[in-house]
């Protein structure tokens, strides 16, 4: 049986990048990035301040990447998400079960009520991601990834409630 589980962003992680920065994997998110682009974002993951970003771990190996932080979004602060997995270990579940522990984690944090994901319209394999993981449709909506680079999303959210003790 094997073991899905998350841990924080680390060194592991740029590698990671560097796999995932395939154009069949960056097809919905603006394409390929430099080797300069994905140091700087490595370093961003490493210093995520009101949020987290996590390697996604499979019996210990990194098979791709998740995360939240807090954005601005019809005038709320509210926690966005975004997650990757690598080509090899797509269609088996990892990305919707990496997504409910991803927001299980943000809920622990406690400082938002919903957790937003955005991809594209277009997307159908990451919308059912967010379907798989208890995320609700609010709409369409429009959206810019990367930056500069407008794009017309689904806009899906997941209420966060903090675990009682118990």
């Amino acid at each position: 049986m094997t073991s899905l589980s998350l841990a924080p962003w680390s060194d592991q992680g740029l590698d990671l990048l560097h796999r995932q920065n395939t154009a069949e994997s960056t097809e919905h998110l603006g394409g390929p990035e430099t080797a300069e682009q994905l140091r700087r974002r490595h370093e961003r993951y490493l210093a995520v301040a009101d949020g987290r970003m996590f390697l996604i771990l499979l019996d210990g190996q990194a098979v791709g990447s998740i995360g939240y932080w807090t954005r601005e979004w019809e005038g709320e602060r509210v926690y966005e998400t975004g997650y990757g997995i690598l080509p090899e270990h797509r269609g088996r579940g990892f990305a919707a079960a990496a997504l409910r522990l991803c927001a299980e984690q943000a809920a622990r944090q406690g400082s938002r009520r919903w957790l937003h994901a955005f991809p594209s319209v277009r997307h159908d394999a990451s919308n059912a991601v967010c379907r798989k993981a208890g995320f609700e449709l609010v709409g369409e909506c429009a959206f810019e990834y990367p930056p500069g680079n407008p794009i017309r999303s689904n806009n899906w959210r997941l209420g966060l409630t903090r675990p009682t003790a118990g």
